[in-house]
């Protein structure tokens, strides 16, 4: 494996300041959180954590991303199961059985293709956290992916034969954080190893003073957490911005 499972602590987190200012509908059957640019042209789409589109904290991200000039959505992956509370108080060993690799992928594929079949937009860029990496990752896979370009943070549960399967023309930025059970020290290495030995276009960056989950609930009080959320996400502009050009 090139990221463990989800365990426990990808159910808990913290719940950041603001307001979102995109809207929710219906799409391809799907429930969406929308945002952005009204243009199609160059989208995004975000596979979230375990708490879903609804969670404010990744439309928040949704909605910066929409700023740099991109149409963003962010489907509802997880069947109408997203967690509601941050605190951990989740029995997620029985929510993983439910939410099965096969079942999930499905969804996400039928995202992007009705996506792409509708609006044939020009780049396509996809963004994974947590439990969303896995997905992210299959959808620049070589031949079968709907992605041009990935972003992911803090991964959990991608296989080290996902990683293989990566086309070299589509790029894959990774963000991890320093103390982290499910993307550890020996996976973040092993992932480097096989991205180099596929000849992959990469770019991973390594964060102190964080753990996992932090791009999307950590706690803003604490200055290391906050910096790095704020770069994750100015990383993930620069990258899409760089290939969707």
């Amino acid at each position: 494996m090139a990221s463990h499972p989800p365990a426990a602590c990808c159910f808990k987190g913290f719940y950041h300041e603001g307001t979102p200012k995109g809207s929710i509908a219906e799409l391809y059957d799907i429930e969406t959180y929308i945002t952005g640019v009204a243009s199609n042209e160059k989208v995004i789409v975000i596979l979230t954590d375990v708490f879903g589109h609804k969670l404010k904290n990744t439309q928040m991200i949704a909605d910066h991303l929409g700023d740099a000039g991109y149409r963003v959505y962010i489907p509802d992956i997880l069947f109408g199961e997203a967690l509601e509370r941050l605190d951990g108080s989740v029995d997620f060993n029985a929510w993983k059985e439910r939410h099965n690799v096969a079942k999930t992928k499905s969804v996400v594929d039928q995202f992007l293709s009705g996506l792409k079949k509708e609006h044939s937009p020009k780049f396509v860029g996809v963004v994974g956290h947590c439990f969303g990496a896995k997905y992210a990752v299959q959808q620049i896979h070589a031949t079968e992916g709907a992605a041009d370009a990935c972003a992911i943070a803090h991964p959990s549960y991608v296989s080290i034969e996902e990683l293989a399967a990566i086309g070299k023309e589509k790029p894959l930025l990774i963000s991890a954080a320093e103390t982290d059970a499910i993307f550890p020290p020996e996976m973040r290495h092993l992932s480097e190893e096989k991205l180099t030995e596929i000849g992959a276009r990469y770019q991973l960056d390594l964060f102190s003073g964080v753990s996992h989950g932090f791009a999307v609930r950590g706690d803003e009080n604490n200055p290391c957490v906050r910096y790095a959320r704020n770069k994750v996400l100015l990383d993930q502009i620069c990258w899409f911005n760089n290939f969707s050009s």
